[in-house]
C-alpha cells in the first residue's frame, strides 16, 4: 500500500471551505493522478452555500469537485495507462453488479459512488486536490495537443450528450433550451453538432442569453417576455424537442405549451420547488416527458468531441483561480451574473 500527503479543497459545512492536508493511499490496482485543473459545478456551489446538494447532506468533511483532469503519476503494471499520460477522470463509480448496471444503465445504479458527493456515508471525496486515487476504468486518456482547460468540460458535456441521447435523433429538429447556464449552453452546442436546424434559448439573465448566442443559439429570450406566450404556443406548440435545463418551476411548467403535439421534453434541471404541472395538455398532445440523469459511456464521447474541436466550450470559461483561492473561486461561481464556469488550477 502506497501513501501520500496532499493538499485538498475540503468542505465541512455551509460557507466552511478551506485547503487542508489530506492523507491518501492506493494499491497496485489503482491509479495515482496529479490533478491539473477542475471546473466548479452547481453541486459544489450548493455544498459551499448550504452544506448540502439536494438530499445529499454533509455529515463529515469532504473533498469537493467532480469535473477534473490530470496526469497519470503511477499506474498498475497490467494497465494500458502509463506515467505522464494526460487523462480526464470519469467521476462515476457504479457497482457494476446490480440488475440496473448489468442492463447497461449504470447512471441509474442505486449504489453509485460519485466523486465529490455526500449521498452516502462515508462520503466520496472529489478531485479538488493535488493528487487523487482512481480506478483505471475512470481514466480516459486524451491527446497531448488538447488543452486541459477544454477537456475539463468533459463531465458537464457528457451530461448534455446523454440528454441528447434521451431525446433520440434530433437531426432537422427545432429545439428549445430553457436555462442558459453552463449545461444549457453546452446543450445548445451539442444539439447543433447533432443536426438540430434551429436552437432557441431562454434565461432571465441577460449575460446567460448573450452566452447562449455565443455558442450558437439563433435567438435567446427572457422567458417573461410577453411575445413568447403567443408565438410559441400557436398550432399546439412551436418546438419538436425541449430541453429544460433551469430547474425553475415556471420553466418546467411552460415547456409543455411550447412543445408541439407528439413532441419530446427532456428534463435535466433539478429543481427543488414544487411544480404546478400541466398534465392535461401533456396528455392531450401526447408529449413524451423524459428524465435525464448524469451519463454512461457518453463521458468518453465528450472527451473525444472536445479533443477534436467538435464543441468549443471556452466561451463559458469565466475565470480561473489557484487551489489556494478556492473560497474566492466558489464565491465567484455562485454569482450567476458574473460567471458561468469557473475552474481551479492545481
Amino acid at each position: 500500500m502506497h501513501q501520500k500527503t496532499v493538499q485538498a479543497v475540503m468542505v465541512r459545512g455551509a460557507h466552511d471551505v478551506s485547503v487542508e492536508t489530506q492523507n491518501i493511499s492506493w494499491d497496485e490496482e489503482q491509479v495515482l493522478v496529479r490533478v491539473e485543473r477542475g471546473g466548479i459545478c452547481g453541486s459544489d456551489i450548493h455544498y459551499f452555500q448550504h452544506g448540502k446538494a439536494g438530499m445529499s447532506v454533509l455529515k463529515s468533511p469532504m473533498v469537493l469537485g467532480h469535473e477534473f483532469v490530470g496526469i497519470v503519476e503511477q499506474a498498475p503494471y497490467a494497465s494500458t495507462l502509463h506515467a505522464g499520460q494526460r487523462v480526464a477522470i470519469n467521476p462515476s463509480q457504479p457497482c457494476q453488479q446490480c440488475k440496473i448496471c448489468r442492463s447497461g444503465r449504470q447512471n441509474l445504479c442505486r449504489s453509485m459512488r460519485f466523486m465529490g458527493s455526500a449521498q452516502f456515508f462515508p462520503h466520496v471525496n472529489g478531485g479538488f486536490a493535488q493528487y487523487v486515487v482512481v480506478s483505471p476504468q475512470q481514466c480516459v486518456p486524451y491527446a497531448e495537443y488538447a488543452d486541459a482547460k477544454i477537456i475539463a468540460f468533459a463531465e458537464p458535456l457528457a451530461v448534455c450528450i446523454h440528454a441528447l441521447k434521451q431525446a433520440g435523433n434530433i437531426a432537422g429538429s427545432r429545439v428549445l433550451v430553457t436555462g442558459a447556464g453552463p449545461i444549457g449552453c453546452l446543450i445548445i452546442a451539442a444539439a447543433l453538432a447533432s443536426g438540430a436546424t434551429e436552437v432557441i434559448a431562454t434565461d432571465i439573465s441577460e449575460r446567460c442569453r448573450a452566452l447562449a448566442m455565443t455558442v450558437g443559439a439563433s435567438a435567446a429570450y427572457d422567458p417573461r417576455d410577453e411575445i413568447i406566450s403567443s408565438s410559441w404556443t400557436a398550432d399546439g406548440g412551436l418546438f419538436d424537442v425541449c430541453f429544460e435545463a433551469s430547474g425553475a418551476a415556471a420553466a418546467i411548467a411552460s415547456v409543455v405549451s411550447y412543445t408541439r403535439p407528439a413532441g419530446i421534453i427532456v428534463q435535466l434541471g433539478m429543481g427543488t420547488a414544487e411544480v404546478n404541472y400541466p398534465v392535461g395538455p401533456l396528455l392531450v398532445k401526447e408529449i413524451q416527458l423524459r428524465g435525464s440523469f448524469r451519463f454512461i459511456d457518453e463521458f468518453t464521447t465528450a472527451v473525444r468531441w472536445l479533443e477534436s474541436g467538435k464543441i468549443n466550450p471556452l466561451p463559458l470559461l469565466s475565470a480561473e483561480f489557484s487551489m489556494e483561492d478556492a473560497v474566492t473561486a466558489l464565491e465567484t461561481a455562485s454569482d450567476k451574473e458574473r460567471a458561468a464556469k469557473v475552474q481551479l488550477t492545481f
